[in-house]
Formats: structure tokens, C-alpha cells, sequence
């Protein structure tokens, strides 16, 4: 611990060694696996990760007489796990562990009572918690946003109270530069908290990942990570280190998208939602459990990054995109960099942007596109010129057809063709999208319907031109609106006759919310199974809006707060 600690801006260094006492510690290597424990030992020990991950040596015996080192050696006698004397035997040690089966106890105990009895840095713990990431891809809930360049704002005095406008002409993407980021970042920190940031390179994917961990203490010595204790000099329940929270931020390769993760507490840590005189985290100094604390953090998060990526005379900042998934396959696919779709076309309307992907890689192209002068033979067709082909070649051969099942009636023969009709329309409107093996799984969707109800006093026959007539009278209602000028006698009669329309329509509040390992997938089974009528059902079901969260209306849906395409 250090002797004095003084409250600084600065941030946690990587350096900062966490007691291997401390439960959060147990918590974090608790989460891996065995095999994902050893590998992390072993990349401790790498020479490019040693100066931030020493381990727990021997001291190395400067006399030559033998009696000191019996003394070295009845010093560690009663050890369970001795320490190594080299680096060497360290490795050998762990490689020999990788290459045997054995329990995860037995390694959390050779790293936090043997190896590093001395502490873990948080260069460390962030390691192992990046590695969880990657053992776990679904662990954490991922919301994309979108870099939007502003425009400069006017230096005349009359407008020095504009607010800055976004430039959807612009093209810019500001440059990253991880160390110039975190810098600017840090600036945007209040003084009371503390962070520690740690980058690194997706061992798969094409991005990078920045880790937060935020600490409520002003202190970031060790101080900000000892636990508290009472007057009985029995340890706190709750302490600052085990109320942290923990946030990633992914920059995609070439992309003008960012996605961030959902705050969370310290692996293993539930949330401390009693904000009583009575509670345990009510009563400990310094520690903010307050409902809105997720809140704030992301508000700070929103507010800060689109700053720290900022230059002069040129800001940015960041908008939703209404898309969020635990997949981070989904975000690269839909917001990602350029060899991928970036949200532009999906569902049915894929194979176009696949075609034009992959002859931007360099690949050629086999897909039939609308520009074809050669119109290609529908699928239904294909299949019987195949079964003909089939039939005349065994006719030939002398061979002659064998019927092992007995024919079809003509009731099973109709529910074929609807069989294969209906996967012929999930193709057409979902193409190579929605799959149950694709890897690209939404869990959620959330859609609010705001159409208007239609009316059951019109007769059926007329269903089309009423629809019609009312789609029309809703554009003019709200050109009326537009038009109209708050103040203007002129306009009661319009406002008299916009309200009495208003009174007749009724808008029910409905709400869909579709959950699952992979909804657009189930979606296209239910259009499969004949559940779903795949002819006349909505775009936005197939997934080619790429939102997640939306509002409906007059057929079209918008992304949350206006964020849709």
C-alpha cells in the first residue's frame, strides 16, 4: 500500500496490484475455464507481457555454503505451492499443467496463493476479463452508434446560443489513435472517479476492444481498491472495488460505427439496488448505488467518446442506430466496416449488397441481378427438368423408375406444392438472411405500432379504395398541418376539422416484443411452417431495416427517436 495517497485526475495505472484476498479477485478467474486459465498464465509470463505481470520468484542465494540454502529450502517447506526459482520452471510448470487433466481450483490456487501471492496488477484482471469475452461471446449486451460529423458553428453574435447541427452531406471519419483517445478521454472523467483502460485486438474479428473499469475513489493508489472495515475490524460487505463497473467500447476496422457495451458490476457482483438508511452500501462511504448510476455512466460514455474523438474545427457526434444484439458477428454484418453490408440492404434485398461486397473484395461474382439481359429460370422449373432428365436417363438404361412408397393422394400432393412454395417465399424475402446457423442472432425486438386502426362500418368490397382514400386523407391531413400557422384566424375551421378527423380515427397502442436465440430465424420458420403468410407480410419482419427497436407507421418503420435508414 502506498503511504501517502492524495486524490489526483489521473488514472489507474496498469501497474496497481489488487490483493489476492480480495473476493473480486477469486471472482474473475473463477468465471474461466481451466484450459483458459492456463493460457493465461502462459501469456503472463510472455516476455511482452512480464514488465506488467511478474510473477512470485525465489530469491536467488548469494552464498555458496550449503546450510543457507537447507534455510531457503525449510522456508517454503509448508508451502503448498512453493514458488519457482526461474522463469523457466515457471513455464514448464504451466505447460505441464496445459498437457494434463486436472480440476480449476488447482490452478486459481497456484495463481493467487503460489505464483502471485504478491497481488494481481489490473493489467491482469483485464486480461482474464477479455479472455471470459472471448470464451464467452454472448456475455455482454452490445447497442451500435453511429460517428456523425457536425457542422461548425456560425461566429456571428446573434447565434451564439446554437445548438450544432448534424452534417449528413459530410463523408469524414476522424482518425483513431488509441493513445491520443484515451488521453482525451480521461479529460472527460470527473475527478471523483477513476478508470483504467486496456486495448486490445480481437483474436477473430476485425476490431479493436478498449476496456473501461471504473472505480469510485479519487485515489488511485491502492487505497482506492483496499476494502473497507467497521468498527468490529470485521471487512466491509460492500467495497469500492467490488461496486466498479466494467465497460467495453469496439471499434470496427474502417467503419463510422462504434458499439458499446451495457454497464455492468464486477464479474460475479449483483447490483446493489437498496439505496436505504439501512442498507449495507447505504452505509458505505464513497459508493454510488443509486438506480440511475447505469444511466449516467452511459450518458457519460455518449457525451465523452464523440469528444475525445474530436479535433478543432472539427466535432463529432455519436447517434443510435436502434440495433442492439449480443452478436457482435450481427453488428460487424450490419454495422460494420467496408467489406460489409453496413445496415443498407437486408432481408431479401441481401443478395445485391453480397454481390456488390464480394466483387469489392476482389471476388467474382455469381449472383443474378435485375440487370441481367438473360432472365434466369425460376426454381420450380429447374427441379422438373431434373426429375425429366432423371426419368428419361433410367428409361434409356432399361432400368425403369422404382416406387418404394406408394402415390400420393391428391391432398398430400397439393400440401407438397404448398410446401415447397412457402420456402420458395422465405427465400425470396429473407435470401441467405435468418438462418439458424448463421452466427448472426438477434435476441430481441421490440416494435410499437402506431397505424391507424381500420374502420369496420366500410364494407369489405371497397377495402382497397378505403384504404387508399384513408392513406390519402392522411397526407393531406398533415400537409394541413404543416401549413397551418399558430395564430391564424384563417386556419380555426382547418384545426376544427383536423381534431373531428383525430376523434373519429382510433390508434391502439400496440406493442411487439419477439425474443429468442435468433428471432429473424424463427420468424422464417414460422413463414415455413405456414404460420406466417410470407407474401403479405411486412418488410421490417425479415430484419432488412436492421433495427431492433422501432415504431411502425403507415407500413414503414422508423428506428428509435428517428435513428432508423
Amino acid at each position: 500500500m502506498a503511504p501517502i495517497s492524495i486524490p489526483t485526475t489521473a488514472r489507474l495505472p496498469s501497474s496497481l496490484r489488487v490483493d489476492p484476498s480480495n473476493p473480486a479477485v477469486f471472482k474473475i478467474l473463477n468465471r474461466l475455464s481451466r484450459a483458459s486459465l492456463v493460457t493465461l498464465a502462459l501469456d503472463w509470463l510472455d516476455e511482452r507481457n512480464l514488465a506488467l505481470a511478474a510473477p512470485y520468484l525465489r530469491q536467488p542465494s548469494s552464498s555458496e555454503y550449503e546450510d543457507e540454502q537447507d534455510e531457503d529450502e525449510d522456508e517454503y517447506a509448508d508451502d503448498f505451492n512453493p514458488p519457482a526459482r526461474s522463469l523457466d520452471a515457471l513455464q514448464e510448470l504451466y505447460t505441464s499443467l496445459q498437457s494434463r487433466k486436472g480440476s480449476k481450483r488447482e490452478v486459481i490456487d497456484r495463481i493467487i496463493e503460489g505464483d502471485w501471492r504478491h497481488g494481481l496488477t489490473l493489467y491482469q484482471l483485464a486480461m482474464a476479463d477479455i479472455q471470459y469475452l472471448y470464451d464467452h461471446p454472448t456475455s455482454q449486451k452490445w447497442a451500435a452508434y453511429r460517428i456523425m460529423p457536425l457542422k461548425p458553428l456560425s461566429t456571428n453574435e446573434e447565434e451564439e446560443d446554437q445548438q450544432p447541427e448534424i452534417d449528413k452531406e459530410s463523408l469524414v471519419i476522424p482518425r483513431f489513435h488509441p493513445s491520443t483517445f484515451l488521453k482525451n478521454l480521461q479529460a472527460q472523467v470527473p475527478p471523483d472517479v477513476k478508470a483504467h483502460y486496456n486495448f486490445d485486438r480481437h483474436c477473430t474479428l476485425p476490431l479493436s476492444i478498449l476496456r473501461i473499469f471504473i472505480l469510485d475513489s479519487p485515489y488511485n493508489t491502492s487505497l482506492g481498491l483496499q476494502s473497507g472495515s467497521s468498527k468490529t475490524g470485521r471487512k466491509a460487505s460492500t467495497t469500492t472495488f467490488d461496486t466498479s463497473r466494467t465497460v467495453y467500447i469496439a471499434f470496427p476496422d474502417a467503419s463510422p460505427y462504434i458499439y458499446i457495451s451495457k454497464p455492468q458490476l464486477l464479474s460475479g457482483s449483483a447490483p446493489a439496488t437498496a439505496t436505504g438508511p439501512g442498507s449495507s452500501a447505504a452505509k458505505t462511504p464513497g459508493i454510488n448505488t443509486t438506480a440511475g448510476e447505469a444511466k449516467s455512466l452511459q450518458h457519460l460514455l455518449l457525451v465523452g467518446i464523440p469528444a475525445a474523438l474530436s479535433r478543432p474545427r472539427q466535432r463529432f457526434c455519436l447517434k443510435p442506430t436502434s440495433l442492439a444484439t449480443r452478436n457482435l458477428n450481427e453488428l460487424l454484418d450490419r454495422r460494420g466496416g467496408a467489406n460489409t453490408r453496413q445496415g443498407a440492404a437486408g432481408g431479401g434485398w441481401s443478395i445485391y449488397a453480397d454481390e456488390m461486397r464480394d466483387k469489392g473484395m476482389g471476388k467474382r461474382g455469381n449472383r443474378e441481378t435485375p440487370l441481367d439481359t438473360v432472365l434466369p429460370s425460376p426454381p420450380l422449373s429447374e427441379e422438373e427438368g431434373d426429375k425429366e432428365e432423371l426419368g428419361a436417363g433410367r428409361a434409356k438404361m432399361g432400368l425403369g423408375e422404382k416406387r418404394l412408397e406408394p402415390p400420393l393422394s391428391p391432398g398430400a400432393k397439393r400440401e407438397e406444392r404448398e410446401r415447397k412454395r412457402r420456402k420458395l417465399v422465405s427465400k425470396a424475402r429473407f435470401a441467405d438472411t435468418g438462418l439458424v446457423g448463421d452466427g448472426k442472432g438477434v435476441e430481441r425486438v421490440d416494435i410499437i405500432l402506431e397505424d391507424e386502426f381500420p374502420s369496420s362500418t366500410q364494407p369489405s368490397s371497397s377495402s382497397s379504395s378505403s384504404s387508399s382514400s384513408s392513406r390519402d386523407r392522411d397526407r393531406e391531413r398533415d400537409r394541413e398541418r404543416d401549413r397551418e400557422i399558430p395564430g391564424d384566424r384563417g386556419s380555426s375551421s382547418t384545426g376544427a376539422a383536423t381534431t373531428a378527423e383525430k376523434q373519429e380515427e382510433w390508434r391502439p397502442n400496440v406493442k411487439l416484443t419477439f425474443h429468442g436465440s435468433h428471432v429473424f430465424a424463427g420468424i422464417r420458420q414460422l413463414v415455413e411452417a405456414g404460420i406466417i403468410d410470407g407474401e403479405r407480410m411486412p418488410g421490417w419482419l425479415t430484419g432488412e431495416e436492421g433495427v431492433t427497436v422501432g415504431k411502425v407507421k403507415e407500413g414503414r418503420i422508423r428506428g428509435n427517436k428517428g435513428s432508423g435508414l
